[in-house]
């Protein structure tokens, strides 16, 4: 298997459920989701998770706090009737830089508890991961991801991100015609 986002049928967004945690680094995942499905959409209501479908790709944004994704992550599978490897994560990450990103398959959590929570409650690696930068460059030195994840992400820091969710929904348009062909 490899990096691409072969064989997609749902990305799940992680994030934080709560008003005060809208548009944080933490959300970056929700935040992607958003943008692939637009502005107009209206999220379906489940248990622990809200979806939309876009033809045979499922966006789910978690409704769960970050450590609790895995019980999420389960729930969505179990009510899509989806194994692991159909799945796509959208989280931040603070080892990359604002305007970078990343898609990786089998991936440890590298620190990120969302993750981990998945990991642990699935038992496997076997999905892939769009880990979204979330670090500042002009950072110096490693600040603790818990030092800045839940602030509020400036306007100069959405307008990179909406380049990098600009890119990412062009991968995935890539992916999904390949698969189709």
């Amino acid at each position: 298997m490899n990096d691409k986002i072969a064989t997609l049928r749902i990305i799940v967004g992680l994030g934080n459920p709560a008003a005060e945690y809208r548009g944080t680094y933490h959300n970056a995942g929700h935040l992607l989701l958003d943008f692939l499905a637009g502005n107009e959409t209206e999220w379906k209501k489940a248990d622990l998770f809200r979806y939309v479908r876009q033809g045979d790709l499922i966006l789910a944004k978690t409704d769960v706090f970050m450590n609790e994704s895995g019980k999420a992550t389960k729930k969505i599978l179990s009510y899509f009737k989806l194994k692991p490897d159909a799945m796509t994560i959208a989280h931040d990450d603070s080892d990359l830089v604002i305007g970078e990103y990343k898609i990786q398959f089998g991936r440890g959590p590298a620190g990120h508890r969302g993750v981990a929570s998945i990991l642990s409650v699935l038992k496997t690696k076997d999905f892939r991961r769009i880990r979204i930068g979330v670090r500042r460059p002009q950072e110096r030195s490693r600040k603790k991801a818990g030092d800045f994840v839940l602030k509020k992400i400036g306007a100069s820091e959405l307008k990179i991100l909406d380049g990098v969710f600009r890119a990412i929904t062009l991968e995935i348009e890539r992916e999904r015609n390949r698969e189709r062909d």
